[in-house]
């Protein structure tokens, strides 16, 4: 397969998660490190590695994570790495989240303007766009068997105790930063959590 190579300024972003590791702690390196294994495991053997990030509401840290792992993986060329994401419920793909994204170098161009908008995000070239829009994580776009399931919000893990289809699951929750929706810490916690997920997912697909 081709290499992708990141836009410039992405590319400068993802190269400052290294010197950040030692933020993450052992604890939660433990619970990485399991999802580590899984695609470690996987790609050793030529599968492909589906990865579907879920959340409740399929509309900010789930998609954070979707686009980290796809990114991560093209930043370290590896291969057969495929990413999604969905919710326990559909809303829409939140505006801030998009924002927060493009300031740390994704490219994301909304489609149309409905209340659940279609958006097509790149981190490179040559990259296919990936289509982005709130669904279930039961969506036909997504798949339905022998894929990974990665919690990241813990309402979604608790209220999702089954995940049909999926051969594994893995509780990796973080914050919401909709709590600082239309406050004045809104932009800064947003970039935050944009930062703490990219850097988990970069300690998790940093070289084997």
């Amino acid at each position: 397969m081709q290499k992708i190579n990141l836009f410039s300024p992405l590319k400068t972003y993802c190269e400052t998660f290294e010197r950040e590791f030692d933020l993450i702690s052992e604890k939660r390196k433990t619970q990485l490190q399991a999802l580590r294994q899984y695609i470690f495991e996987k790609t050793q053997i030529g599968h492909p590695v589906k990865l579907v990030v879920i959340c409740t509401h399929n509309s900010r840290r789930s998609h954070i994570g979707q686009l980290w792992l796809a990114a991560a993986a093209a930043f370290h060329d590896i291969h057969l790495i495929y990413t999604y994401s969905g919710g326990t419920e559909a809303t829409a793909f939140n505006p801030r989240s998009v924002v927060a994204l493009r300031q740390a170098g994704f490219e994301i161009v909304t489609a149309d303007k409905s209340k659940n908008p279609i958006y097509y995000a790149t981190f490179g070239h040559p990259h296919t766009p990936l289509k982005m829009f709130s669904k279930k994580y039961d969506h036909k776009e997504n798949p339905h068997n022998n894929f990974a399931a990665i919690m990241v919000c813990s309402s979604a893990d608790e209220n999702c105790p089954l995940i049909l289809g999926a051969e594994q699951r893995f509780s990796l929750t973080y914050d919401d930063p909709k709590n600082f929706d239309d406050t004045p810490l809104e932009s800064k916690k947003y970039n935050e959590r944009v930062r703490e997920i990219g850097r988990e997912i970069f300690y998790v697909m940093r070289p084997w």
